[in-house]
């Protein structure tokens, strides 16, 4: 079987396996080979064993590496009012770090 867990980051959560990459959002301070731990762990399948946690599993962490920094695609935000001439635009582009899972 397959190992994988359910992690918790950013108000998202992701499931992950080894060596899987993966965009999360930015956490401030962070750069290009620094380790991330993350300890809010929703669940762990190893071995065909399944743990749930209520609702962190204590004990278990999810460690990866940061490869970059990137940005998403922009997104492009239009308010606009027939016949009052009333237009308004506004971007966004919303910073990702990308990374690497290491270990779980």
């Amino acid at each position: 079987m397959d190992t994988f867990a359910v992690i918790q980051t950013g108000g998202k959560q992701y499931i992950v396996r080894k060596d899987d990459t993966l965009n999360i959002e930015l956490i401030k301070d962070m750069k290009k080979d620094d380790k991330l731990v993350f300890d809010k762990v929703l669940m762990l399948v190893k071995d065909g064993n399944i743990s749930l946690g209520k609702p962190f599993l204590e004990k278990t962490v999810v460690e990866g590496n940061v490869l970059e920094e990137i940005k998403g695609d922009k997104i492009n935000i239009l308010k606009f009012k027939a016949k009052s001439r009333y237009r308004k635009h506004k971007g966004h582009r919303q910073h990702y770090l990308k990374i690497k899972i290491n270990k779980i």
